[in-house]
């Protein structure tokens, strides 16, 4: 019983965080996405579900030295999104 009422209520807030989520892709002044909160609540979770949306996506895990380094060492920002590409091993493609 327990069990079942736990996944109801992660699905009532995964429907929840993924219409905030959908409201921000469709924002056309929208900011770049961080997501931050406990551990083990679900974050990556959700970003990989709505991840799907998307052509392209990249996930990077900031608590990780060296994928928070290239943040702080590359800029201008064309600089750094090729770099972003380049350390996910991933082309980029459009825009």
């Amino acid at each position: 019983m327990q069990k079942l009422l736990f996944c109801s209520l992660m699905q009532v807030f995964s429907r929840n965080i993924l219409k905030d989520l959908e409201r921000w892709k469709t924002d056309p002044q929208r900011k770049p996405l961080m997501l931050r909160g406990a551990r083990q609540v679900g974050k990556t979770t959700v970003v990989s579900m709505f991840a799907t949306r998307f052509d392209q996506f990249l996930y990077f895990n900031l608590e990780k030295v060296e994928e928070a380094r290239i943040f702080k060492e590359i800029e201008p920002f064309d600089r750094l999104l090729e770099a972003l590409f380049y350390l996910k091993n991933k082309s980029r493609r459009g825009g």
